[in-house]
């Protein structure tokens, strides 16, 4: 017996299979193209299928015994349908400028607080509802002629079960979903002037769909008997792939965006969270909550230090046989040990996310001198995303947060340097998750509990979320980094004038 979870990314798919005892088997990717433009940032959605029916086939031959998958995607991201599922246009995703014009509009119609007290979110132009009245008015033929609107998660759905339904999570990224009801807001779908039925049926996150269909199985070589599920926006799959089920634990994703996501007992306090530009999204365990805090360069900034000024590095990390990353860590540590380095990194490379939420903001670095090597300014830009999180942590502490400890997932939770300077600069234990994939993981956990593998998420969680590491807050390192930190917390007023 297998489970898998389907991760449906920006750029490509991808589906991992695990045993029921949560032991990896093999996973298979697809990749589909970006169009980004300066007036447009868009995906083909058939091209995305496509490569999501290449996924299901290549691992189907492999594992014929797959019982139950669980689909997870990206947000925001939605695409108008005929009655057969077929895209009527290219989908906008959340980066393109599209709909600031009709969110303004929205803003300025219902107030921004009311906004946020019925979805959880600060009105923004990178949300589905905005996006669809710039539609609606920019291409009516488009509109008139749609049947549904899908998300990417509930597209695929559809495609395999013929169920058009859409989990909490991802519903919350509309900016249409009212998180008290856990309904679609009529008033908001009014005020937007958007038919709320074109919209698919909201369900708890990890709810069955049901069976693949006759033609989807053909199509791909899954049993009839195979279940699909609706899982969640990514977020809040690897959140559950990282075993994080009350407010005692928070989980650092250090993927190639840097996102730090909270777990609530109850709703937080709304204008704390709007102010921040944080997210309240509906969580698996019912009546929780979580919510998402974030900056767009975290791995990301790492691998642009690498590829621009690291080439020198890299030749000689692969004469000793070992990673770039590894070797300027090392390099680092040989000659300054643990110090901070005393430069003020602004990771805002890709502009800034919470808690400002500032597109135009640009990235910095501070207090470079002649003797400043290639190693100093990696170890900056570690700490510069780390500082980041601080800002995005002390921006939280009014909302009624009350973890003690991080579960760190992605790629970057294998860096022992960067997960001790995130316990010292956060000053609490974190602790490395075996799987730098918990998206897939967290997929894998609620098709297990849909399906009957496991009793509850708990229960999957003891077969699943492997720990390896804790690192444990230094008190002389944390104050070290804290005189450093008061004086980044005014690098981005300082700077943001200036572009």
């Amino acid at each position: 017996m297998k489970l898998a979870g389907l991760d449906i990314g920006t750029t490509g798919c991808k589906l991992t299979v695990f045993d029921e005892n949560g032991t990896y088997c093999g996973k298979a990717y697809r990749n589909y193209p970006v169009r980004r433009a300066v007036s447009g940032h868009e995906i083909d959605v058939s091209a995305l299928l496509e490569s999501v029916w290449a996924v299901l086939s290549e691992m189907a031959a492999q594992y014929p015994d797959i019982t139950g998958i669980g689909v997870t995607s990206f947000g925001e991201t939605f695409v108008m349908v005929n009655e057969a599922g077929e895209p009527l246009h290219d989908a906008m995703l959340y980066t393109d400028p599209r709909g600031a014009e009709e969110c303004a509009a929205l803003a300025e119609k219902l107030g921004a607080e009311r906004i946020a007290r019925i979805t959880g979110l600060a009105p923004h132009e990178m949300y589905s509802l905005p996006k669809l009245m710039w539609l609606k008015g920019h291409r009516p033929e488009v509109y008139a002629a749609a049947k549904r609107v899908h998300l990417m998660e509930d597209y695929v759905v559809w495609h395999l079960t013929g169920r058009a339904q859409i989990d909490y999570s991802l519903a919350c990224r509309t900016m249409g979903f009212d998180i008290n009801t856990l309904t679609w807001s009529g008033e908001l779908f009014a005020a937007a002037g958007i038919d709320v039925s074109l919209m698919s049926t909201p369900v708890p996150t990890g709810t069955r769909a049901g069976a693949v269909t006759r033609e989807a199985a053909q199509r791909t070589g899954l049993s009839e008997q195979c279940v699909i599920v609706s899982v969640s926006h990514d977020q809040v799959a690897a959140a559950v792939g990282a075993g994080a089920f009350d407010g005692s634990v928070a989980v650092d994703g250090a993927g190639t965006v840097e996102c730090l996501t909270p777990v609530f007992d109850r709703i937080p306090d709304i204008e704390v969270m709007r102010k921040g530009f944080f997210s309240v999204v509906p969580y698996v365990i019912p009546g929780t909550y979580a919510a998402y805090a974030f900056s767009y360069t975290g791995g990301a900034l790492i691998q642009w230090c690498v590829d621009t000024l690291a080439k020198a590095e890299k030749k000689l990390a692969a004469q000793q046989g070992i990673s770039v990353n590894e070797y300027l860590e090392h390099a680092y540590a040989a000659d300054h040990g643990d110090a901070p380095t005393g430069l003020l990194v602004l990771p805002h490379f890709a502009g800034a996310a919470t808690p400002y939420m500032d597109t135009g903001s640009r990235g910095a670095l501070l207090g470079l001198t002649a003797a400043t090597d290639v190693p100093t300014i990696y170890h900056a830009c570690m700490e510069g995303v780390v500082y980041e999180m601080r800002v995005n942590y002390e921006a939280l502490r009014g909302s009624g947060i009350r973890f003690t400890h991080l579960h760190a997932t992605g790629g970057g939770a294998k860096s022992k340097a960067w997960m001790q300077m995130k316990a010292d600069v956060l000053d609490m234990p974190i602790t490395a998750l075996e799987t730098a994939d918990a998206g897939t993981v967290g997929c894998a956990m609620l098709t297990g509990v849909a399906t009957g593998v496991y009793r509850d998420v708990s229960a999957a969680a003891e077969r699943m979320v492997r720990r390896t590491e804790t690192y444990v807050p230094r008190a002389q390192q944390h104050r070290r980094y804290m005189e450093i930190f008061a004086r980044y917390k005014k690098v981005y007023q300082a700077v943001r004038p200036l572009f």
